[in-house]
């Protein structure tokens, strides 16, 4: 979608802004989410270095962790769950029935942080990267994505291991 618009942007010399994600710079999860989001990263970057010389702004707006239809309860554990049931014999033996019900239990309750329902704190770092003279290159959207993440993306890779296995309940099975 955006390198089909480009030649509209380059002719106007107009604004770009795309969604990325706090995942994109730090990732707390497997699975081809975060894979995704560190990969759109430099992307946009190389294209808005690439779309200054003809005038054009783009704009990464970063959300953290917001109550969309992607992420409610209901829909989350349903995939959690439809996961774990075409997963193989092995990786449930690993894993055991107790990691499904961490998994199930930090999607409903505990990421749910009070700023989660207002989704105006996405929409208005859009708009000001859509409508400023000088936007900013990148927009953090929500508390935890400026004070949690980000901050914690500097972090040495063992320190947020460490904080990421207090919280994470891993394979049953380990060494």
């Amino acid at each position: 979608m955006t390198l089909s618009l480009l030649t509209l942007g380059r002719k106007r010399r107009g604004y770009v802004a795309n969604i990325s994600s706090t995942m994109g710079q730090l990732a707390l999860f497997g699975g081809g989410y975060c894979m995704f989001k560190y990969r759109v990263e430099p992307f946009l970057d190389s294209l808005r270095r690439e779309l200054s010389y003809f005038g054009v702004k783009l704009a990464m707006v970063e959300p953290s962790y917001f109550l969309t239809n992607m992420i409610q309860g209901e829909v989350c554990n349903g995939t959690v769950q439809a996961s774990w049931d075409h997963a193989s014999p092995e990786i449930q033996e690993l894993y055991d029935d107790n990691f499904l019900a961490d998994c199930e239990l930090a999607t409903s309750d505990l990421l749910k942080p009070l700023w989660a329902g207002n989704l105006s704190l996405v929409t208005d770092c859009m708009e000001d990267a859509l409508t400023t003279c000088h936007p900013h290159t990148r927009y953090s959207a929500g508390w935890d994505a400026r004070f949690f993440y980000l901050p914690m993306s500097y972090l040495p890779g063992f320190l947020v291991d460490l904080m990421m296995y207090r919280g994470y309940s891993g394979p049953a099975k380990a060494l």
